[in-house]
């Protein structure tokens, strides 16, 4: 009778340190969305696109840093991938905002 697959279990230092990457860069992008979002000006041409993805990269970095923690990290506390994720909710909303409104006008 075959053994059923073992799943492989991240070495406690590995998910750490995937986790405090993935939660740094997404602090980082939502930093940076947010600049650009509270002075647009600073990107000129293709402001809103930019917001926008810088938006999705910190939801994408926070989460993965809460499902890293969630899983592979014994005392995980996830205050800060938490704040990316709002930050990256925020940056998403206005910079759709800002997206939507270029659009209506090119529409005109």
């Amino acid at each position: 009778m075959p053994s059923a697959p073992t799943k492989k279990h991240r070495d406690d230092s590995e998910a750490r340190r995937a986790m405090r990457l993935s939660t740094w860069f997404a602090l980082f992008a939502g930093a940076l969305g947010g600049v650009l979002i509270a002075w647009p000006y600073l990107l000129p041409v293709g402001g809103p696109w930019v917001q926008l993805a810088l938006g999705a990269m910190t939801l994408f970095f926070a989460f993965r840093a809460r499902t890293i923690g969630s899983r592979g990290v014994d005392d995980y506390d996830g205050r800060l991938s938490l704040l990316a994720a709002l930050a990256g909710f925020a940056i998403l909303f206005f910079a759709g905002n800002a997206a939507f409104k270029v659009l209506v006008a090119l529409g005109s």
